[in-house]
């Protein structure tokens, strides 16, 4: 899959956000089997944002994984 660089931050953006949602859902919840579903899927998640961060970052640098709407 051919991605541009803008697509690959995105895609990288939006799963590091997925991150942080589903280990605020594990942190916070009270109900065992919620915490039991979305801690399994934030392994694979996990191992999804890994790869693809890395892969990201060999085609496009290390800025590929700054997500800041500063200017420059």
């Amino acid at each position: 899959m051919a991605l541009t660089r803008w697509e690959a931050q995105r895609i990288l953006e939006a799963l590091t956000e997925l991150d942080a949602k589903w280990a605020n859902i594990c942190q916070t919840s009270k109900d065992e089997d919620e915490v039991a579903d979305y801690g399994n899927d934030l392994t694979e998640l996990r191992l999804t944002l890994n790869s693809f961060k890395a892969q990201a970052i060999e085609a496009y640098g290390p800025g590929v994984a700054n997500f800041s709407r500063e200017p420059l």
